[in-house]
């Protein structure tokens, strides 16, 4: 077996780990303002947020190769071909799969309530962080197991900013096609039924997390 298969999938864990803590810090507050925000251009900037979720990832990875390949505006970071432009690559990619279901947790936050602790003296930043953040725990809770699994699972972006660099970009979905091409069906089966296993309980998890919202 010429590819050793924890090494794709050591660094897809370490991707999606570092990708969904980003993802956190950027869709929580991000989510509260587009929940709570009544601006005409709301639906624009919605649109733009989730355009990922519709986008070919070959379209995607292509434009953010231009931005940070040699001639692009954020050459001088050289993250083509690194870890960190994957880490960019993925937070953008997976972005709206976070950012959608935190903001449907706030949203679902009856606006009596944030009224209530107005009329009690509390500010904005006390409504956020000691009422809507722990209302919204499961969404939020719920965004992060999305975001982790869809990192895991992507190819066509991760392909073509980071490449297929062993040890570096080569990832388990890049690590499947190379096994392929190479007829190493083994190392091919291995990885392929670890993805499968792994996609199948984050599923299971997020109905358990549903039902337990159900019947709350």
């Amino acid at each position: 077996m010429s590819v050793h298969w924890a090494e794709p999938v050591w660094l897809s864990l370490r991707l999606a780990g570092i990708s969904t803590v980003i993802l956190l810090i950027l869709c929580v507050p991000l989510a509260w303002a587009l929940a709570r925000s009544k601006s005409r251009w709301q639906p624009i900037a919605e649109a733009f947020l989730t355009l990922p979720l519709v986008l070919p990832p070959t379209v995607l990875g292509f434009y953010l190769l231009l931005l940070l390949g040699p001639n692009g505006p954020f050459a001088p970071l050289h993250l083509v071909f690194s870890f960190w432009g994957l880490v960019v690559g993925s937070v953008i990619f997976s972005l709206p799969f976070v950012l959608r279901p935190i903001q449907g947790a706030f949203e679902a936050i009856p606006q009596s309530l944030l009224e209530c602790a107005a009329s009690l003296g509390a500010g904005p930043w006390q409504r956020f962080t000691a009422l809507a953040i722990p209302m919204a725990k499961r969404g939020i809770f719920s965004a992060a197991i999305l975001g982790f699994a869809h990192t895991m699972g992507e190819f066509g972006v991760v392909l073509m900013i980071g490449g297929n660099i062993a040890g570096k970009t080569r990832v388990i979905s890049v690590a499947i096609f190379d096994a392929v091409e190479r007829l190493d069906y083994a190392t091919a089966h291995i990885l392929s039924f670890g993805l499968l296993g792994f996609s199948f309980l984050i599923l299971v998890m997020l109905s358990l997390l549903n039902r337990q919202k159900v019947h709350r």
